[in-house]
C-alpha cells in the first residue's frame, strides 16, 4: 500500500486567519471529550470557540446563540450543562469562556 500524500485538495481555498482567529485542542478527540457531547453541545462549543476573544471570552445572549444554532431554550441549556460538566466551558450569565483542557478527562 502506497503512502498517503497529505497535501491540500484546494490550493485556491488553503485557510487563511483574517482578525480573529479560534483553535480547538485536538484532546477534544484524543481524551474523547467530542464522544460524551451531543451534537447540540458540540455546535455551542463550536460556536463558542469561534466568536471567543483571545481568553476564549463572550458574551452573546441566549436568544442569538439559539437562532444562530437552530436551538431551543431548553436545548441551549442542557448543551451548555453538559459543556459545563464537562469542564470545557465557563458560565457566568451572560459570560461564558471556553476553558483550557483539563490535564485529565471530567469522567461523566
Amino acid at each position: 500500500m502506497a503512502p498517503i500524500i497529505k497535501a491540500p485538495i484546494r490550493r485556491d481555498r488553503i485557510r487563511i486567519i483574517n482578525g480573529g482567529f479560534g483553535w480547538i485542542d485536538h484532546r477534544l478527540v484524543r481524551d474523547r471529550y467530542l464522544d460524551r457531547c451531543p451534537p447540540a453541545a458540540l455546535a455551542l462549543y463550536l460556536f463558542l470557540v469561534t466568536v471567543g476573544d483571545a481568553d476564549g471570552v463572550s458574551y452573546w445572549g441566549g436568544a442569538a446563540i439559539c437562532e444562530r444554532l437552530n436551538l431551543g431554550k431548553a436545548e441551549l441549556k442542557h448543551a451548555r450543562n453538559i459543556l459545563t460538566e464537562a469542564d470545557l466551558v465557563a458560565y457566568e450569565k451572560p459570560i461564558y469562556q471556553i476553558l483550557s483542557l483539563p490535564k485529565h478527562p471530567v469522567q461523566s
